[in-house]
């Protein structure tokens, strides 16, 4: 056999060797890191058997386990034993998968939702559902391309409407020194708004502070919205996970649509049905009828098309066999209340033993508080010393996940919590 001669290798031309040592991404900065990752990062690499993470914004159980939820479990039994295909959804999503999420939202007997008059999308979660949002009111919404945001806000909301075209401005909403909501700051802002402005609204579980409107507030903060025609655009990403119930924490929607706002809304299922990693949202807008519902359809479509196509079908699935079978239903309802409980315990146990420790300061707002996040007040040093000397890691703004924490936990973070305003840590 004739053995192949191997050719030699000869040098690569100046040319070449220079346009390869060249990289086109030469001039890229580095971005700035995560602040949530940056903490699991620091919490991984900690091998200390006390570390407790209470940076991640998602539910952990009495164990400090992820936590799938039943209801779950079974509405994926009934998917695998219906054997279903894998094609792809439609732009706007799984038709009885949005129309659920409707319900669940406005109310089976929303005056809106009874005339067909609520365009409604599936979504990449929440965070799709606002971008997709974002982008139909910097293109459609004839009246401002300002949004206002609380301030605090989620920290992706920010970029979400930068992004999307909007330019970002924020109005007034935690009170520091209170460590509760500054609801006469808040109003003031509101009323000093240009008219028609975009205003954004967490209708429940305020993300990062879990401090809430009451609903006597909500029906206020509504009457300034309509005196001054701004236009709100509700981010839900908790219903239910919030009080336990999801009547209750959609009190402040329920409410505007009631009193007439044309609203726009955001929903997220990745808390309450635990659907995380299957990105399960939906975005709608109050129409004035069937035919203007139509027409905004017809352009969610064009906005969503170039973005990514269609929507995941999985997590869809999930959601829509829960919310329309009702025994599923009602076993999720209790899995929520359950889920929404254990944090308020959690509220609860940490005030108290806050108290017993003869911690400095008023720590009423740990109960006040609600949903996953607890704005503590604790301040910057007491955070870092936390994490250098108690190994336990929470954003530097002192704000934590209540769901980090359980029966197993609670007392030594309670303990170091206490040491560290005492200066004693």
């Amino acid at each position: 056999m004739q053995a192949i001669a191997r050719p030699l290798a000869r040098a690569a031309p100046k040319h070449v060797r220079y346009a390869g040592s060249l990289s086109a991404w030469s001039a890229v900065p580095a971005g700035p890191p995560d602040p949530i990752l940056g903490v699991t990062e620091a919490f991984k690499a900690d091998k200390d058997p006390r570390k407790i993470n209470l940076g991640v914004g998602a539910y952990r159980d009495e164990h400090g386990k992820p936590y799938v939820l039943n209801a779950v479990k079974k509405a994926e039994e009934i998917l695998v034993r219906q054997n279903p295909d894998k094609e792809y959804l439609p732009i706007t999503g799984l038709p009885e998968f949005t129309h659920a999420a409707a319900k669940l939202a406005y109310g089976a007997d929303s005056a809106p939702l009874l005339s067909n008059s609520i365009a409604v999308t599936q979504s990449i979660s929440g965070t799709g559902a606002l971008r997709i949002g974002g982008a139909f009111l910097a293109r459609f919404y004839p009246h401002s391309k300002t949004i206002y945001l609380p301030t605090p806000s989620w920290g992706n909301h920010t970029p979400i409407f930068r992004d999307s075209g909007l330019e970002v401005k924020t109005y007034r909403y935690f009170d520091k020194q209170t460590v509760g909501l500054d609801f006469e700051g808040l109003k003031e802002d509101l009323k000093n708004m240009p008219e028609k402005s975009i205003v954004l609204l967490h209708a429940c579980a305020h993300n990062p502070t879990g401090v809430d409107p009451t609903p006597e507030q909500w029906k206020e903060i509504s009457d300034i919205v309509k005196e001054k025609s701004l236009f709100p655009f509700f981010d839900m990403a908790y219903q239910g996970f919030a009080s336990g119930s999801t009547s209750h924490d959609a009190f402040a929607v329920r409410h505007f649509v009631a009193e007439g706002h044309q609203i726009a809304l955001s929903q997220s299922f990745a808390k309450n049905m635990g659907l995380y990693g299957e990105r399960v949202g939906a975005f709608s807008l109050i129409t004035a009828d069937p035919e203007e519902r139509a027409r905004v359809d017809s352009q969610l479509k064009i906005v969503i098309r170039p973005m990514y196509s269609n929507p995941p079908l999985h997590g869809a699935r999930i959601a829509s066999t829960i919310l329309r079978n009702q025994e599923l239903y009602s076993l999720w309802e209790s899995e929520v209340k359950h889920m929404a409980g254990r944090i308020i315990d959690m509220r609860h146990r940490l005030h108290d033993n806050l108290v017993n420790l003869n911690t400095p300061g008023n720590w009423q707002h740990i109960t006040r508080q609600i949903g996953m996040f607890s704005f503590t007040g604790l301040t910057q040093p007491q955070t870092k010393a936390l994490a250098e000397k108690a190994h336990i890691y929470m954003t530097a703004d002192g704000r934590i996940s209540m769901a980090g924490l359980n029966s197993g936990n609670i007392d030594y973070f309670s303990e170091s919590v206490s040491k560290a305003v005492k200066g004693q840590l």
